[in-house]
């Protein structure tokens, strides 16, 4: 459901809007944990699972469906007491206008969390203090309707990006300020909100916003499947002009890319200049052989 409603629309599903903004799907791996360790994760999963989709990441009424998401944790190691550390692939979806298909949003590999966790303890919402094991949950909450937010209005996550920079600040300075911490490595936390925040990117902020909702929300509506791929092509054309000025292997970058690229290169098949493909393949290296692969199956295609 759009999220751009006239009032009267929005006032008449006041009343029916879910008060929750996310239905996520959990799952643990603790292949690589001794048996005390796995013993006392028990109830860890249905516990994150619980926090997610019962408490409310945001101040009003939440419109439309849930936001779709998963959180694959695979956990690494444990000192048997209450320390724990592990790796999340986190993803979320967004539903593309009169379609039954989602598009997706988030694909992220986060290998550095870490925190103290005590059998069955109680998971509470605390936005006030920073917590190594519920403060990293709220920030990819934040994070997963930031980008949500993003597709629907013009820089319309950005409330949820500071909250989400907030806590990487405050990451930084605490006990487990590993993946908190700004780094060179592929993907931070830290680097991400800083790039997501900075004004180099407000362009690219607001082509996103074009390329979901005036993009692949009238694809498949013959009378806009022109001005849809021209704002779908118009996000690569942009940041091939600004490659100069931004940079391709940013952390921001690097996560949408990882989301979208095979998205990108489905829709770009129809577009009608085809050398976009060589401008991808320069922008997004990493995802090259998608990209020839698109590109050999356009040839020949006139739209």
């Amino acid at each position: 459901m759009k999220k751009f409603l006239s009032i009267i629309f929005v006032l008449f599903i006041t009343a029916s809007v879910s008060a929750q903004e996310l239905d996520v799907i959990v799952t643990v791996n603790y292949e690589q944990l001794q048996t005390i360790a796995k013993e006392k994760l028990e109830k860890f999963q249905q516990q994150v699972q619980d926090y997610f989709n019962s408490n409310k990441f945001t101040n009003g009424n939440w419109e439309g469906e849930k936001i779709k998401c998963t959180f694959n944790v695979f956990f690494t190691s444990s000192d048997n007491s209450t320390k724990y550390s592990g790796q999340v692939v986190i993803t979320s979806q967004r539903p593309i206008e009169n379609l039954q298909t989602h598009s997706l949003m988030l694909n992220i590999l986060d290998n550095s969390w870490s925190f103290k966790y005590e059998k069955n303890q109680a998971m509470y919402f605390n936005n006030a203090d920073f917590d190594g094991l519920t403060s990293f949950l709220d920030f990819y909450a934040f994070l997963i309707i930031g980008f949500d937010m993003d597709s629907y209005y013009p820089n319309g996550g950005t409330d949820y990006y500071n909250k989400a920079s907030d806590l990487s600040v405050r990451g930084a300075s605490s006990p487990y300020a590993e993946g908190w911490q700004s780094t060179s490595s592929t993907y931070n936390r830290r680097v991400l909100m800083d790039n997501i925040l900075n004004a180099r990117y407000q362009q690219f902020r607001q082509d996103y916003f074009d390329y979901h909702y005036n993009g692949i929300d009238l694809y498949n509506n013959p009378q806009t499947k022109k001005e849809a791929l021209t704002n779908i092509a118009k996000l690569v054309l942009n940041l091939d002009k600004a490659k100069d000025a931004i940079d391709p292997r940013s952390v921001l970058m690097k996560v949408f890319f990882d989301a979208k690229s095979g998205e990108l290169a489905d829709y770009l098949k129809s577009y009608w200049d085809k050398s976009i493909f060589e401008k991808l393949k320069k922008i997004d290296p990493p995802h090259l052989s998608k990209y020839d692969e698109a590109e050999a199956e356009a040839e020949g295609t006139i739209e």
